[in-house]
């Protein structure tokens, strides 16, 4: 058995049992600690590039493979079984998590730029972010909430987030949805569509429903996607937005996925282009204009780099800092 090979999975596999995976799956975690725990499940998933080995992506590549849910050691078993192709999904497919919570983030930052809008994602996936006008909103802040629905009433996908702060909270008026990926996924494909809802890890109740009723929004009018570098591919497709329209370019959780010598060239192209959103870890980059203490270890949600809230990476909660004010343009 090659040690040096099967080192690093079992490392990952622990610290994903241990970190990661605890309170959101019970499966996941059970899954991850049998990697770490048998050498014969980490050399078979040795076997898998290491740009493509993470738990996350890996897991759900099983389940789409038929991956037995319902006991361990037969799960243990069927691994080593079906490792070539295991190699062979988790080589073409990524991980792209298109949570429409995150607009739960995004709209406070959307609520200080002057529409309509024409909305541009690098990383967009199937688009889901791509529709923040269409969903309802319901912001909790103690015992209050404040509610947002769009134009035509209450949507079928709820977003409900923890605020702290007052910021102004106002439905987008979007004219135009565009993004860029890699990999750009069709809500009106089954497959596409499958392989979308089965990244949501089990256990996660609600989520998956979501995500759901989501591409039936995009599919029901699909957004303008166009496969390729986020730098390279953004001014031509920026080119094609209304003019009339103020383009707004997000980024959310993507320039994670960014080498890291190549994320200065994104955020240069996104300001170029328009106003830029974004939202990640405080450290991850230089394009901050203004920075802000983390309070909670979330994210930093920006408007043209200045950094307006402290948010969960995924848009369960929104703590907006004090003068956070529209900027003028």
């Amino acid at each position: 058995m090659d040690q040096d090979a099967v080192t690093p999975v079992v490392e990952r596999y622990e610290r994903f049992a241990r970190e990661e995976a605890p309170g959101r799956s019970a499966l996941y975690e059970a899954w991850a600690r049998r990697v770490a725990d048998d050498r014969t499940v980490a050399l078979a998933l040795s076997r898998i590039p290491e740009t493509r080995r993470q738990p996350p992506l890996v897991f759900a590549v099983m389940r789409l493979l038929g991956a037995p849910l319902d006991d361990v050691d037969v799960w243990a078993r069927w691994v080593p079984e079906h490792a070539d192709a295991l190699v062979f999904e988790c080589g073409r497919r990524s991980v792209q998590t298109n949570e429409p919570l995150r607009c739960a983030a995004l709209l406070p930052a959307l609520a200080l730029v002057d529409g309509p809008i024409a909305l541009l994602e690098v990383g967009a996936s199937a688009g889901l972010c791509l529709y923040p006008d269409r969903y309802s909103y319901r912001y909790r802040r103690g015992d209050e909430v404040t509610a947002l629905d769009p134009v035509d009433g209450r949507s079928g996908v709820m977003l409900e987030s923890d605020l702290e702060g007052t910021p102004d909270l106002r439905m987008p008026e979007i004219v135009w949805r565009a993004g860029i990926d890699v990999n750009p996924l069709d809500a009106r494909d089954v497959d596409d569509r499958t392989w979308l809802s089965g990244l949501v890890w089990p256990g996660e109740d609600g989520r998956r429903e979501r995500i759901v009723a989501a591409l039936d929004i995009a599919a029901a009018e699909p957004p303008r996607l166009v496969r390729g570098d986020g730098a390279a591919a953004l001014p031509a497709l920026a080119a094609e937005a209304p003019r009339d329209a103020t383009l707004v370019v997000t980024t959310p959780g993507v320039l994670a996925h960014v080498p890291r010598a190549r994320r200065g060239a994104l955020i240069a192209a996104a300001r170029a282009a328009g106003r830029w959103i974004t939202l990640d870890a405080p450290g991850l980059h230089d394009g901050w204009t203004r920075r802000r203490e983390s309070r909670r270890g979330g994210f930093s949600l920006a408007l043209d780099g200045e950094v307006r809230a402290e948010v969960d990476p995924l848009g369960a909660w929104v703590a907006w800092h004090p003068g956070s004010t529209p900027a003028p343009q």
